[in-house]
């Protein structure tokens, strides 16, 4: 019977925890932009999708290379979760302004050769968009499905 109270005041707990943690990202407020949805803290590199990059191969959902103009992304293995993610758009909001963007989902970020597990591997274009500079290399976001 201790167990079970214990269990009962442990998933209390959990559960305020969550909603005030929902309450904390609602109440963000970045310079008159809206706040981010929040969602999946994860690490956005650059990458380049054109051929002749370092980027690699053709992108693995479709086969083919990406401009660095196009709003596009290469998930860790996890979170490409077996290609059910090609040709969804993400949102992707930067931890350092505040500013969302979306992109499309064309690629892995093979988490089996060299990708770490949290990374978000973005087009120049998405950084651009998000008013981030390149060469910074890594940067703290968030992302969820759009």
């Amino acid at each position: 019977m201790g167990n079970a109270k214990l269990a009962v005041v442990a998933a209390t707990l959990v559960i305020l925890l969550q909603a005030s943690c929902d309450v904390a990202v609602a109440r963000q407020h970045h310079g008159g932009k809206k706040p981010g949805p929040g969602g999946t803290p994860g690490v956005m590199t650059v990458n380049g999708f054109q051929k002749g990059e370092e980027g690699g191969g053709p992108a693995a959902c479709d086969g083919k290379f990406h401009s660095d103009k196009d709003m596009v992304v290469a998930l860790s293995t996890r979170w490409y979760a077996g290609g059910k993610r090609c040709h969804h758009t993400i949102r992707i909001t930067s931890k350092h302004n505040g500013r969302t963007v979306e992109a499309k989902v064309v690629d892995e970020c093979d988490s089996r050769h060299g990708c770490k597990d949290n990374i978000v591997d973005t087009s120049q274009a998405v950084w651009k968009a998000l008013g981030l500079d390149t060469d910074v290399g890594e940067v703290p976001v968030t992302w969820s499905d759009a």
